[in-house]
């Protein structure tokens, strides 16, 4: 009776990707634009299968667009042959025995996540430092305000939106030739998108600046409510923690984002650097 009851718990764990877009009302026509983004897109072979753990809970503000990422998600990885995502809602997949059969977690638009005990955690920091990965899209760093190592991990805390759903904000390529950029063709852009500001661990001496607000932009650079002295509003890093790799982005509250090509292969080189399969320069941006 226990091992039913186990392996129930553990079904429901697990959402099937059809129930997703059920439950998430993604319709046929946002389905046919996602298939078209994800279409053609590679980076590198994987070094083996991969597995990757999608986090969808939200404790905080839930994003309307969280069944579409988590859609995106779904096609990309055997589109692009690098990885399969399995989908939970459910703090208890963060067990050590659970995450040991995946190469990454991925935080799709979670908010405040509520750990329910020390040893979930545990089992989270420990899978990053032993060599795993993690992936955060957008609102993964509105998150662990009480949980400072897992904050530390992420590279970041959400701070405000001065950079607004409804405006179009100009973003700049840090570093233009790095291969995680690859798919902007060397040159800055304008999106519309609800842009974060960060506080907390962010700094360029821990982290590598991929892209970041062009503050010479003129309605970027005008928005109230900035807190930042440095003006220095960071928008996707990679980073190391302990052995594992983290790779970050906050664009992705507008359902479009997620059938921009050039956005949606960035997050795809960003998930094979955090899956160990994308080799490339890892340090920080200052202090190198």
């Amino acid at each position: 009776m226990m091992r039913l009851v186990g392996l129930m718990t553990v079904m429901l764990l697990v959402v099937s990707s059809s129930a997703l877009a059920q439950k998430g009302g993604v319709s046929p026509e946002q389905e046919a634009k996602l298939g078209e983004a994800v279409a053609g897109l590679t980076c590198v072979k994987p070094e083996a299968p991969r597995k990757i753990l999608v986090i969808y809970r939200c404790d905080g503000f839930k994003h309307r667009c969280i069944p579409l990422c988590n859609k995106m998600l779904e096609l990309l990885g055997p589109a692009s042959g690098s990885f399969e995502a399995t989908f939970s809602d459910q703090m208890s997949s963060f067990d050590a025995k659970t995450l040991a059969s995946y190469d990454a977690i991925l935080f799709n638009n979670t908010t405040r996540l509520k750990f329910e005990t020390e040893a979930q955690k545990s089992a989270l920091i420990d899978f990053v430092r032993a060599g795993k990965g993690v992936i955060g899209i957008h609102a993964a760093s509105d998150n662990f305000y009480d949980f400072p190592e897992a904050a530390e991990m992420m590279g970041g805390m959400f701070d405000g939106h001065p950079w607004t759903a409804g405006g179009t904000w100009g973003v700049k390529l840090d570093e233009p030739d790095h291969p995680l950029n690859a798919s902007f063709g060397g040159k800055g852009f304008e999106i519309k998108d609800e842009i974060y500001q960060i506080k907390g661990s962010y700094s360029r001496t821990t982290h590598r600046v991929l892209l970041s607000l062009n503050m010479e932009h003129p309605a970027t650079a005008g928005r109230k409510g900035q807190k930042r002295a440095d003006k220095d509003n960071a928008i996707a890093w990679i980073k190391r923690f302990g052995k594992g790799r983290v790779f970050y982005c906050s664009l992705g509250h507008n359902n479009d984002v997620y059938w921009n090509k050039a956005v949606v292969a960035h997050y795809l080189a960003g998930i094979q650097y955090a899956l160990g399969d994308l080799k490339v320069d890892d340090k920080p941006s200052e202090g190198q």
